[in-house]
């Protein structure tokens, strides 16, 4: 029976991992299309949510079956209800990558300073994303730890693009459109970086039985 339940796991890791290499995908392509004008990028990020989603079905299935075949307890009971959780989180990073792709038609062609932030916000973020699934796979509290610290360094970014562009638009160096879409793509980055903090705090949960999330003042934010 235990067995089974470590070959169950084993799956639920690789689908875990699958589906983390997917979210990087999504942000390394959304950001790729709001540097210069990507169709093929855009549409890679557009495809890469779509199996985000499917997987995220496939990977709800497997923790049923092992929630309602294994029965399990304690610790792999945490694994199981944290994996849940944060399949929700990657789920949400997808759709907003695909987000960020639908403003890159908007912001491609601009020159403004400010999307050097949103290059390096989803540099930070697809890092988070990485560093917190392995986190999960290796049983890594030491990991999950730094991925939460590390969401400073994309809020910093994103603080950098709120100064930045209502005052160029103030001074009519913009046109507001174009400001307020690299400043959506921007609190979409922020965003990634938040829900991957979720995932860490979901990881840290899974091995230490505490949890401390901002969770629900999160998806009441992606709700607006």
């Amino acid at each position: 029976m235990r067995d089974q339940f470590m070959g169950q796991l084993k799956e639920l890791h690789e689908n875990m991992i699958q589906m983390g290499n997917l979210c990087e995908e999504a942000i390394s392509a959304a950001a790729a299309s709001l540097m210069e004008r990507n169709p093929e990028q855009t549409n890679k990020a557009y495809q890469s949510d779509e199996q985000i989603d499917a997987l995220e079905r496939k990977i709800e299935n497997l923790c049923l079956q092992l929630l309602l075949q294994q029965q399990p307890v304690a610790k792999d009971l945490r694994v199981i209800s944290s994996a849940l959780k944060m399949i929700s989180d990657m789920e949400r990073i997808g759709d907003q990558a695909a987000d960020i792709a639908e403003l890159a038609k908007y912001v491609a062609d601009s020159k403004l300073p400010s999307k050097e932030h949103l290059q390096k916000m989803a540099k930070e973020a697809v890092q988070m994303v990485n560093e917190s699934i392995s986190a999960f796979v290796e049983n890594d509290l030491e990991k999950a730890r730094r991925v939460i610290e590390q969401d400073d360094q994309v809020d910093a970014l994103f603080d950098q693009i709120r100064m930045e562009l209502p005052n160029m638009m103030a001074r009519s160096e913009i046109e507001a459109r174009e400001g307020l879409d690299i400043l959506m793509a921007g609190k979409y980055l922020e965003r990634i970086g938040d829900h991957a903090v979720n995932i860490a705090e979901w990881v840290e949960y899974s091995i230490t039985g505490v949890h401390k999330s901002h969770e629900h003042q999160l998806w009441e934010e992606d709700k607006k």
